[in-house]
């Protein structure tokens, strides 16, 4: 696969306005099923943003998931690492950003920049760089065995549009903040990451991986909205929990038509007994979760 071959921009027959439109439909329908994975808890997703600075992750972190539930929701950027970091195995940082069960997880970048970096920059030699492949499809593997499903988006933004949007954060004084003199370094070795992501895409083919044309932020966030309602609906058998027997004396108790005479039948003990069954079942989740 050659990255120079694969458009950035938009196709001409698509309308702006009918996939602005559509885009919206899609994140109400993200919203709706995000809410039955954390419900029945039993999946979690992975959602990782790669490619070069300017290429407009921070705008599709902010709008495509600006419907989802904050309490089913988290997302992580990935820097350089700390002098901590740099202390342990490159996926150390990482792993203890794994969703946990229920939940959505957003990588702002990812563990595949401790590819990219060292081999762009040449601080690693290829032995270590071939087993840091194996470690990452070593590690996707773990992650889907415990019924995570992970979404790779690669925003595949053109040089010009990516130079364009670099001047704009040295002119623009809202977007002073995202400057950083590594986004110029990195511009000028564009097409020695290009071949590493390349190189990724060969070695790493575990999960699927979804290379986003990026010039325009509408064309792009309605891409990565499709792709994960797809994913949502197509990787997961998502169900909302039934109403297990102990609960559904409290259902028949507090809907029955005769309330007041449900209520007298189910004695004290009775109450203290479920109470304690439903504290046993707590209980029991809690000590899986930590497994």
């Amino acid at each position: 696969m050659k990255l120079d071959k694969i458009p950035t921009t938009v196709p001409k027959w698509i309308k702006k306005k009918k996939i602005k439109k559509e885009t919206k439909k899609l994140i109400r329908r993200m919203r709706d099923l995000q809410q039955i994975m954390f419900a029945q808890n039993k999946y979690s997703m992975l959602i990782i943003f790669q490619w070069m600075d300017a290429s407009g992750k921070d705008n599709a972190i902010k709008n495509v998931f600006s419907g989802l539930n904050p309490l089913g929701c988290n997302a992580t950027p990935f820097a350089k690492p700390t002098e901590e970091e740099y202390a342990h195995d490159f996926l150390w940082r990482i792993h203890e950003h794994a969703p946990a069960r229920g939940m959505v997880q957003i990588f702002n970048r990812s563990y595949y920049e401790d590819i990219l970096v060292p081999t762009v920059q040449k601080t690693h030699n290829t032995k270590k760089i071939k087993a840091r492949y194996d470690d990452v499809n070593n590690f996707e593997k773990l992650l889907g065995d415990n019924d995570t499903v992970i979404i790779k988006f690669f925003l595949h933004i053109g040089q010009e549009r990516q130079e364009e949007k670099i001047r704009e954060r040295l002119v623009l004084k809202r977007k002073f903040w995202k400057f950083d003199p590594s986004d110029i370094q990195a511009r000028q070795n564009r097409s020695e990451y290009q071949k590493v992501y390349e190189s990724i895409f060969e070695k790493c083919t575990l999960t699927p991986r979804h290379i986003v044309p990026a010039d325009k932020n509408w064309y792009k966030n309605y891409i990565v909205a499709k792709t994960i309602v797809d994913a949502f609906e197509k990787k997961m058998k998502l169900e909302r929990p039934d109403i297990e027997e102990e609960e559904e004396i409290y259902q028949k108790l507090y809907t029955g038509k005769n309330k007041h005479k449900e209520l007298v039948t189910l004695s004290a003990k009775q109450i203290e007994q479920l109470n304690k069954k439903m504290k046993e079942k707590e209980e029991k989740k809690k000590k899986h979760k930590k497994k």
